[in-house]
Parts: structure tokens; C-alpha cells; sequence
């Protein structure tokens, strides 16, 4: 049976690369929730494996994690794995080098904004992507994967998607374009099963089905597959026909399931790149995610 916390009580993780990189905003961070929280308990793990207990252990405490989206992505993964998200409401006061997913999931950018939300928000259910390997996708997915200075040489952001410019979303989820561009400078965040991405990727030929439905084939060369979380359950797949001339119109679809298949192929999914895979499914987890963000 799921522990529920009551806010008062808080387990602070604090990743070690936040430490090492801003050690200034976690102090302002801790000094924050210490403050405004009747018990806190900080933890400051050395290695994945103890950060994987210490948020197992976390008893009635509610998890605060002070880190980057790595950090973020790890917590929630293990979450999932052990199908403890429904029961859990998690906080993040963003601090580290790669922050674009916390942001455009809502969570504030300042350490002082990000510590008063943990204390004085309000728990808001996002979706998520969940993949047939058990894998989590908070923000965004793209095949193929940008390369490391694509942001700079696409002033918009967008690489080859196709994803509109638009505002944030109804839980403050901007689309597509400003997240890929602060991710195109992430690393991986496990050396055994993701690599970094190609220099120059080039047209593939992949399979697109969404629910089923054939969106593109293999006879249609892509440049560019963009797959993030929605509104109500469903996923907002953008696929950019390779271009001959004319510029191509994207392809444009909204469904639970989505399924890419062909040659193999990599992808990144938030701040890692993963693969290469020949096939690989993604489900929509409607409100899997519980994350304390401002009140509105």
C-alpha cells in the first residue's frame, strides 16, 4: 500500500553533479526548505545505487530532488520500476547542467521560486511516455537524434521536426522546438545502453503507426520524427518528410501507441540518446506523473 507524506515532511536527495556544478543554489535551496518545512532530511548520495536506496527508503518523507534532468529522468524511472508513481508526488528544485526538461514540464528556474513551489504548490498528473522496454520519456523524443551543434546552426530550435511554435500547454508544457534546443547539448546518462548521436544524421527509412495507423512507410524516406506527451492521454507526433526541392509538409498525428520500426536507429528521448533499436513502441501513462509545480 502506498505511504502518502504530508508536506511538512521532506527527503531532500541532492545529486552529486548539482553539487559539484552550482553548490551556491543548492545551499539556497536547502536553506529554503529548511525554513519553510517542519522536517527535512538531506541526503547526499555518492552513486546511482545509493540514491536508488535512499529514495527507497524515504519512508513517509515526500522526495524533494535537487539536481539536473538526469537526475530527474533516473528518479522517475525508478518510480516506474518499482510502480510506486501512482502513490508519489515528487518535487525538483532544478540545479545542474542540463535543466531543459524540469523547465518545460513547469517546474521554475530560480533555486528561491523552484524551493517555494516544493513547499507552497500544488500537485499537478502529467503524462508521460513509457516504452516497451520499461523506459520513461518525460519531455520530448526525436529520431534521429540532433547532433551536438545542430541549435546552433537552427536558429529556431527545431532541427528538421517540423514541430509548431506555439505557448505552453495546459500544465505549462511548452512544445516541442524550445525543449530540443536545450537538449541538443545533453550527454548520456547510461554508458551501457546509449551512445551519443551521429555527427550528420541523415534521411531513414522508417515505419510510423500511431494506434495502429500507418502514418509513413518505409518507401518514404523521413528526416526528422518528433514524438512528445499531449494533452488528455494522447501523444503529438510530427514526422518531416525528406524534402526533394520543395520543402515537404510535415506529417502531423495525435494518438496513445506509437511504434517506429526500419533500419536501426537512434533516438533521444529527454537529455540522453538511446539505441540503436530496430523497433520500438511508446505508450501514452495519462497523469502518471504527480510533480508539485506553482499554484496558478
Amino acid at each position: 500500500m502506498a505511504t502518502f507524506a504530508t508536506p511538512d515532511q521532506l527527503l531532500v536527495i541532492i545529486d552529486p553533479v548539482a553539487r559539484s556544478t552550482d553548490g551556491e543554489s543548492v545551499r539556497i535551496a536547502k536553506d529554503v526548505l529548511g525554513a519553510g518545512a517542519a522536517s527535512t532530511k538531506v541526503c547526499l548520495p555518492e552513486s546511482p545505487e545509493e540514491f536508488a536506496r535512499m529514495l527507497q527508503r524515504r519512508g513517509s518523507r515526500r522526495p524533494v530532488l535537487i539536481g539536473d534532468d538526469r537526475a530527474l529522468v533516473r528518479t522517475v524511472a525508478l518510480l516506474h520500476r518499482r510502480r510506486e508513481l501512482a502513490g508519489c508526488v515528487l518535487s525538483v528544485v532544478p540545479v545542474g547542467p542540463v535543466l531543459g526538461v524540469a523547465h518545460a514540464l513547469g517546474v521554475p528556474t530560480g533555486a528561491v521560486a523552484a524551493a517555494r513551489a516544493v513547499l507552497d504548490g500544488t500537485e499537478r498528473r502529467l503524462d508521460m511516455l513509457v516504452d516497451d522496454s520499461d523506459g520513461v520519456v518525460l519531455g520530448a523524443l526525436r529520431i534521429p537524434p540532433l547532433p551536438a551543434d545542430s541549435s546552433a546552426a537552427d536558429p529556431s530550435g527545431a532541427g528538421s521536426s517540423g514541430a509548431p511554435s506555439s505557448g505552453g500547454g495546459p500544465h505549462g508544457r511548452p512544445w516541442l522546438h524550445s525543449l530540443v534546443r536545450t537538449l541538443a547539448h545533453s550527454r548520456t546518462a547510461r554508458p551501457s545502453r546509449l551512445a551519443a548521436a551521429p555527427p550528420s544524421p541523415g534521411p531513414a527509412r522508417l515505419r510510423v503507426e500511431v494506434d495502429g495507423e500507418t502514418l509513413v512507410d518505409l518507401d518514404q524516406p523521413v528526416e526528422a520524427v518528433s514524438v512528445t506527451p499531449g494533452a488528455s492521454g494522447t501523444a503529438e507526433v510530427v514526422v518531416r518528410p525528406l524534402s526533394l526541392g520543395a520543402d515537404a509538409a510535415p506529417i502531423e498525428a495525435r494518438g496513445r501507441t506509437v511504434t517506429v520500426s526500419g533500419a536501426d536507429f537512434r533516438y533521444r528521448a529527454d537529455a540522453s540518446v538511446a539505441g540503436p533499436v530496430r523497433r520500438r513502441t511508446w505508450t501514452v501513462r495519462e497523469g502518471a506523473l504527480g510533480l508539485m509545480l506553482p499554484g496558478r
